[in-house]
């Protein structure tokens, strides 16, 4: 065994090295943010369907922003545009194995065109300022709400198709920031040549994606949970 000064020694030599090192860091860099994960895209069978590749140029996709509040009446409902509608549509004879998947890059969404709120209606007065179209579109965009640089992506896919053919019941799937929801959706469809159109519309819950939907003056003005997809989809037939 060694003197009685040999544990003292030893506990002091550790301090001292634990001072040094503390003393000297290695510069190392704080851990990068964690990449969010895309979910798998499901396996389709298209053995025995026709497939229909998305046509952005022909499609129209709008989604209705209203306002809220108690001083709603100084705020604007919003239409946003989807631009770069991509995706494919697969009709097969036994109806329940058809379907669809449709994606679009959320940074490309067209805020309050003047054309889209014509056509929306009276609610949407085509007279919006650039200065309000561009603060809508920043607020749209930030991490709070869409948070287009983690999840530049929004997509839709069928989960269950049932009915006819020309007026199909469909639960449809949507994927925000990774967070999934289902939705019930009836679209009139129409086959002309080697075309498919398919229209209609259906709600959504912001809170569902569990996203905040934006407010000021604490709560006075404000966006609705609720949005409002209006679309006509069209496909052609691929050689």
């Amino acid at each position: 065994m060694g003197s009685a000064t040999t544990t003292p020694l030893r506990i002091l030599v550790v301090i001292l090295m634990a001072a040094l090192l503390t003393a000297c860091p290695k510069g190392t860099r704080p851990p990068a943010p964690e990449k969010p994960v895309t979910p798998p895209t499901p396996t389709v069978d298209l053995r025995g369907a026709t497939v229909y590749e998305v046509n952005p140029q022909a499609s129209v996709v709008h989604i209705l922003v209203f306002r809220g509040g108690t001083l709603a009446r100084l705020g604007h409902n919003h239409v946003m545009t989807v631009q770069s509608l991509q995706g494919r549509v697969w009709s097969n004879p036994t109806l329940a194995k058809s379907g669809f998947e449709l994606s679009f890059p959320v940074a490309q969404l067209v805020v309050d065109d003047p054309a889209a709120r014509r056509a929306a209606g009276s609610d949407f007065p085509p007279e919006i300022p650039q200065s309000d179209r561009d603060g809508t579109r920043k607020n749209m965009l930030r991490a709070e709400v869409l948070d287009a640089e983690h999840y530049p992506q929004i997509t839709l896919r069928s989960v269950r198709v049932a009915g006819t053919a020309q007026q199909p019941q469909v639960v449809a799937q949507v994927t925000i920031r990774n967070a999934q929801h289902d939705v019930t959706v009836t679209p009139a469809v129409q086959l002309n040549g080697n075309r498919l159109t398919a229209t209609g519309e259906f709600d959504l819950l912001q809170t569902d994606f569990g996203i905040k939907p934006f407010s000021a003056a604490l709560g006075a003005l404000e966006v609705q949970d609720r949005l409002h997809v209006k679309f006509s989809v069209v496909a052609d037939r691929k050689q």
